[in-house]
């Protein structure tokens, strides 16, 4: 738990650092006017808000994309688990108390 609580920070600050040295360009797009009202008087910055809202649909569209393209192989590997079980038992499965 730690070690990806380290990890994320980990990441959030590259990120920041990379968001901060990425080329932007200007954007006109409209906000619903109560949404803009509560992010300024959060002093939240809209421009960044909106990059982030936009990242995260990019971030799950191609997750999505992902998904569909791989829903063969994925499908294939649970057959095959199901049927052969895992190469492997996770640790945490283990019984015979070996490592």
């Amino acid at each position: 738990m730690y070690t990806e609580y380290c990890y994320i920070e980990y990441m959030s600050t590259i990120e920041k650092a990379a968001a901060e040295t990425v080329k932007r360009r200007p954007a006109t797009f409209t906000v619903r006017t109560d949404l803009m009202s509560e992010a300024r008087a959060l002093r939240l910055n809209a421009s960044r808000a909106a990059e982030a809202g936009i990242e995260a649909a990019v971030r799950k569209a191609k997750e999505q994309a992902w998904l569909v393209e791989n829903a063969d192989a994925i499908k294939a590997h649970n057959e095959r688990i199901e049927k052969h079980g895992v190469m492997i038992t996770p640790l945490w499965l283990r019984t015979d108390g070996q490592v």
